[in-house]
Order: C-alpha cells, then sequence, then structure tokens
C-alpha cells in the first residue's frame, strides 16, 4: 500500500462515506486503497469494513487532532459531516472547519467536500417568505455547508466541492414516501407545486466521489453537482403509481402546511422544498443530468431505484 494511493473516507459506516468505501472495493480499475474513519472502530459495521480488508482507524469530526492523524499520508479525503445526527448549523460550521484545517495540517493533495449550496443568496435571513431558522440560517444544513466552503478555499485545501441532491431513500427511512389518505389512495404530499425535484439514490454519490478522485487535479476548485433525475410532484406521483401498481395521487401541499407537521426539522425541511420550489430555475440549472451520467455511468434514474427498491418503500 503506497500513501499516494489511499483515500481517507470521513463517515465511512454511513450513508455517503459508506457508500464511496463500497464503490472503492467493487471498481476493479480503483487505483486507490481506502482508508475507512469512523468515531468507534469496534462497532459492527466498522468490524465489517476490517473484514473485508478495509483499514478502519478512529477519526471524530468533533476532534480536529484525531482527524489529522487519520488524513495522515493520505492522497486524497472524502469529507462529509453528519448534520441530522445533531441538527445543528453552528456545530456543522464547527465540523467543517475540523475537516478543513485537518486536511491542510495532513497535507492531503485532493480532498471532496460534500456541500450544498447556501440557501441565503436567495432567502436572506431577513426575508419574510419563510422563517428564519437557528437564529442566522434560512436552511441549515444547506447554508453551513455552504458557507464551510471557504474553510477549504482559505485553507489552501485542494478541494473539489460535491453537491448532492435530494435522497430518494427518504421516501423509505424518513416517512416522505406515500400515504394513505382518507379514502384510502395513497397520497404524496410535498410542497414542491410544479417545481422538478432533482433526486438521486444515495448509493450513486460514493460513485460519483470515486469518479471525482480518479479525475485528479481536473476537478479540484471545481464545483461539481449531481443528481439522477428531475421529476415533478405529478412525475414522481406516476412513477409509484407504475411501480406499486396502485394509484399514487400527489398533492402539492404549501410549505407552512409541511412546516407545521412538528416532527423534529420539519421547519428546516419545508423551507427546504419552499427553496427548491421558488428557485427551480438556480437549483435544477446547477444539476446536469448528462455531465453526471458521464461521471457516473451507473447513476439511477427514479425508475431504476424504484424498480430495486419499492418493497422497502412503507405504505401507511
Amino acid at each position: 500500500m503506497t500513501a499516494e494511493r489511499i483515500i481517507a473516507v470521513v463517515g465511512a459506516t454511513g450513508t455517503q462515506g459508506g457508500g464511496l468505501v463500497r464503490a472503492m472495493l467493487a471498481d476493479t480499475e480503483n487505483p486507490f486503497v481506502a482508508r475507512a474513519l469512523t468515531r468507534d472502530p469496534s462497532s459492527d459495521k466498522a468490524k465489517a469494513l476490517a473484514a473485508a480488508g478495509v483499514e478502519v482507524v478512529a477519526g471524530d469530526v468533533d476532534d480536529r487532532e484525531s482527524l489529522t492523524r487519520a488524513f495522515a499520508g493520505a492522497h486524497g479525503a472524502f469529507c462529509v459531516t453528519p448534520f441530522w445526527a445533531h441538527m445543528s448549523g453552528d456545530k456543522e460550521l464547527a465540523q467543517a472547519r475540523n475537516l478543513a484545517e485537518a486536511a491542510k495540517q495532513a497535507g492531503v493533495h485532493h480532498a471532496i467536500w460534500s456541500t450544498l449550496e447556501d440557501t441565503r443568496r436567495w432567502v436572506p435571513i431577513d426575508d419574510p417568505r419563510m422563517p428564519t431558522l437557528q437564529e442566522k440560517f434560512t436552511v441549515p444544513h444547506f447554508d453551513a455547508k455552504g458557507e464551510a466552503n471557504q474553510f477549504f478555499t482559505q485553507a489552501g485545501v485542494p478541494t473539489t466541492f460535491l453537491q448532492t441532491s435530494f435522497y430518494w431513500e427518504n421516501f423509505i427511512y424518513f416517512g416522505q414516501g406515500p400515504k394513505k389518505g382518507p379514502d384510502g389512495t395513497l397520497v404524496l404530499a410535498l410542497p414542491m407545486g410544479t417545481a422538478k425535484l432533482p433526486g438521486m439514490a444515495a448509493e450513486d454519490i460514493g460513485k460519483c466521489a470515486l469518479a471525482i478522485f480518479k479525475r485528479g487535479s481536473a476537478l479540484i476548485g471545481k464545483t461539481v453537482s449531481v443528481a439522477g433525475d428531475k421529476l415533478t410532484g405529478t412525475q414522481m406521483a406516476a412513477a409509484f403509481t407504475k411501480a406499486l401498481g396502485q394509484e399514487v395521487r400527489y398533492d402539492a401541499i404549501s410549505p407552512d402546511m409541511y412546516r407545521s407537521f412538528g416532527f423534529p426539522g420539519a421547519d428546516e425541511m419545508g423551507n427546504m422544498f419552499q427553496v427548491k420550489r421558488d428557485f427551480e430555475a438556480d437549483y435544477c440549472g446547477a444539476r446536469d443530468l448528462a455531465a453526471a451520467r458521464k461521471l457516473n455511468p451507473d447513476m439511477l434514474t427514479f425508475d431504476q431505484w424504484l424498480a430495486r427498491n419499492k418493497e422497502q418503500i412503507p405504505l401507511e
């Protein structure tokens, strides 16, 4: 194992980092080897990676020194933060700063920062169109990531900024899929109006990241935005209807209604969907499907994802 071939993968037991490790293991032409970072190397998921032959090391995004040690000698680093574990924009900013400073100190040659747009450029925090959250954010898990881009740039870390899209797995694990209405018909309720929602299979993020590392210096300093499909609520409902074999109707609810649902993060998700709806041209326009497929030819469409995952979608 040569040092210049190591990719240190933050969150290697999570969704994005885990996808990158799996992509590296599955790709016979992969020129790199994975170093899996996890807060708990004794966890079952970490042990499974070790059993697959992956180097597993301790690395905690809240502990910059642990990250610096874990990045030492690595050619590349995949950097991601676990916002939904704490749901704090300020904490995500601190974690991103730790990642950037550790990458700088370790002399990483190519970092990928998994980021998103700072929505405050479209909706400032004093804008009455939607509530300000956590005192200084419009959509905290977007804004903090976008604000944190500067940490990597100012530290001089050679970085590619990878902007992802809505995970279709949210229809399985986060209760955002179709639900039975009063008449028994399945309803997909989203505050997207007639706007298209860019989405993707979470597993494709890791495949895109590996392709970026393979491109090397060509994408350093660039922002790469990826999605597998762009569909309206009506189009998604039609795809659900076909895949599930029963009618699914789209209900274009208001963002205010979505924010009122009361589950943890409902206000943030309501703001997020409203931004994507109201600034469809900017948000969709940043995500070129053809360019994403050129990067990752295996990128799934929504129909392909549904064919593989329809049995897992809870229909309440």
